[in-house]
This record gives structure tokens, C-alpha cells and sequence, in this order.
């Protein structure tokens, strides 16, 4: 199975920038659709921000599901079975006069399509320079690219960023062990050394944080290891109100939620599994709204709990 599942990552693999880290700050749109949407955490202003896709073979994200039975599933879903595309979904809060962005995208690190969260910015009137913090769930490249610029400087000069304990020490401090992911080796390369690359302009002044802290006042992190040493999931609350943000629990609803398939980039499945159906279920019982950082933009909706597990219900749209 894991022959096959290197073969088919071929389109994944193309995906990975092959050399350098290059943020599209000055890339001119192109038009087309709408990459923000605004709503409303209690008192908290709230914007999810599109940084663009990325993507590759179903079967790097659905590791364990027969064959016959993926095809099936993304048949019946009306989705391509052999390119499964992940939305990246950042999220701006806006509160106590400050503004918070929660993940910072892929920039350039994961492909062409990604890196649009400049041109997002300014469609709602922002700056890099006008966000005060930047909070990550764990340190891939898809979450931490955009925090270089092409010359190498702090994408986001006003900003401190606040990075998972855990996940420095095991992907920077160190040559990670990224023999798990179910890639080629040269696939492998290149993401460590995006990740190192894309942190390098932060590494001076990074706050490194243990989950279970409340980064401010109205953002608090819940444990949640297992797809890498030091992930997070966070807690967006005020007053009556909250928000959960699923970080990487799952990368795509029909795989990952509707079916309950482990995602092969998971560092330890058990652990990550555990916290998946751990953060599912107080999701599911507190009927709270959830955002997912790869699931169809703007990724908003809610978990229910099934006999069999879990379904996602995407929530309406607000105007």
C-alpha cells in the first residue's frame, strides 16, 4: 500500500515549490471570486481570509481507506478521484484594538495557487503591516510560508508570532524525522527546509507557547498533538459565543469527517486520532461553530455526531 501511495503523490509532490520561499505580496489579481468573509464571535470582529488551494492524490489524506471505497466516496461526492483540494482558510479577529491573524497561509512553499492573502488583505481596506499578531497552529509550510517575504524579511513587520513549543524544537531546533509522510524522500526535503526557510525571519523574537494557554484575551489554545508534536486547535470566545478552529484535525470533511479515514501526513495516527474525536465531540455536544482550515472556503459549519462517527454541516451563508 505504501508503494502506491508514493506513486500517486507524484501530483502532491509537483505542488511543493522546489526552491526558495517567495510570498505573492505584489502578485496582481487576476479577478474572480470572493477570497474574505466577515461575521461576528460575540463582541469579536471576525474575517476568514483565503490564502488560496493547495492539494494532492486523495489517498495522502485518506492513508487508511480501501481503495474501491475512496473512488466511491469521492464519486458520490462529485469530487475528482485523483486531486483532492484543500482550501487555506486564515482567520483575522479583530479585538481589544488588536488584529490577529490566526495561521498564516502557504505563501509560496506549496504551489502556485496559494499565497493570496496579501490581495485579500487589501480588499478589506489591511496591511500586512496593520496585523499586531500572528498565532500558528503548528509550523508546516502551509500554515507558516507566508511569514517570509521573497527577500527574506518579516512578511509581517508589526507582528509578533506566536508558535507551538513543541513544534520548534522537533522541526527547526532539530533535522526532523519526516519518514511518516507518505511522500518521496525529495518531497520530504524540500518541506523541511520550507519550513526552516519560512521561519528564519521571525526566529529572533518568536513567543513560543504551550497548548492550553489563551494567547489574549479571547483566544484561547486547546491540545491537540498527534499530527505534529506541538499542533493546536483554537478557541475564539466572547460572552456567549465561540468559535473552534479545527487547525489540520482534518484536511478535508468527506474523508476525514464524513468518513472517518486517517490522514497519512499525521506524525503519530493514534495520538492525533484520540485528539480528533476528543475535540470532535465537545464540538459536536456544545453544537458550537467550527472553522476547518482546509475544507471549502469559507469553511464555517458545524460537527454532528453520528452512530457512526461524525458529519459535517456546512453553515449558511451570511450577508
Amino acid at each position: 500500500m505504501l508503494s502506491a501511495v508514493v506513486g500517486a503523490s507524484s501530483t502532491f509532490v509537483s505542488g511543493m515549490a522546489s526552491s526558495g520561499i517567495a510570498n505573492t505580496q505584489t502578485r496582481s489579481s487576476l479577478g474572480g471570486n470572493v477570497g474574505h468573509y466577515r461575521f461576528r464571535v460575540g463582541e469579536i470582529s471576525a474575517t476568514v481570509l483565503s490564502d488560496g488551494v493547495i492539494g494532492g492524490p486523495p489517498r495522502v489524506y485518506a492513508s487508511d481507506a480501501p481503495e474501491a471505497e475512496l473512488q466511491e466516496v469521492l464519486r458520490r461526492a462529485f469530487l475528482p478521484n485523483d486531486h483532492m483540494t484543500l482550501n487555506l482558510n486564515t482567520l483575522l479577529i479583530e479585538t481589544g484594538g488588536r488584529r490577529i491573524l490566526i495561521e498564516a497561509g502557504a505563501g509560496g512553499t506549496m504551489g502556485p495557487n496559494a499565497g493570496r492573502i496579501f490581495e485579500n488583505l487589501a480588499a478589506i481596506d489591511l496591511t500586512a503591516a496593520d496585523i499586531d499578531t500572528v498565532v500558528i497552529s503548528h509550523t508546516h509550510p502551509d500554515h507558516v510560508g507566508n511569514l517570509r517575504t521573497a527577500d527574506g524579511g518579516k512578511a509581517f513587520p508589526r507582528a509578533t508570532v506566536f508558535l507551538p513549543k513543541a513544534d520548534w524544537e522537533f522541526f527547526v531546533r532539530n533535522d526532523p524525522d519526516l519518514s511518516y509522510m507518505p511522500v518521496p524522500e525529495d518531497f520530504r526535503v524540500r518541506f523541511g527546509a520550507a519550513i526552516k526557510s519560512s521561519l528564519e525571519p521571525v526566529t529572533k523574537d518568536v513567543e513560543l507557547y504551550e497548548a492550553g494557554a489563551e494567547i489574549v484575551p479571547g483566544l484561547t489554545t486547546i491540545v491537540a498533538s498527534g499530527h505534529t508534536p506541538g499542533m493546536a486547535t483554537f478557541l475564539v470566545h466572547s460572552g456567549n459565543e465561540q468559535l473552534l478552529l479545527t487547525a489540520d484535525l482534518a484536511y478535508h470533511p468527506v474523508v476525514n469527517i464524513d468518513n472517518p479515514w486517517l490522514p497519512g501526513p499525521d506524525r503519530d495516527k493514534e495520538t492525533a486520532l484520540a485528539s480528533r474525536r476528543r475535540i470532535f465531540d465537545m464540538a459536536a455536544a456544545d453544537r458550537m461553530p467550527v472553522l476547518g482550515f482546509h475544507y471549502p472556503f469559507p469553511g464555517l459549519g458545524r460537527m454532528l455526531k453520528t452512530d457512526g462517527g461524525y458529519a459535517w454541516v456546512p453553515a449558511g451563508w451570511q450577508f
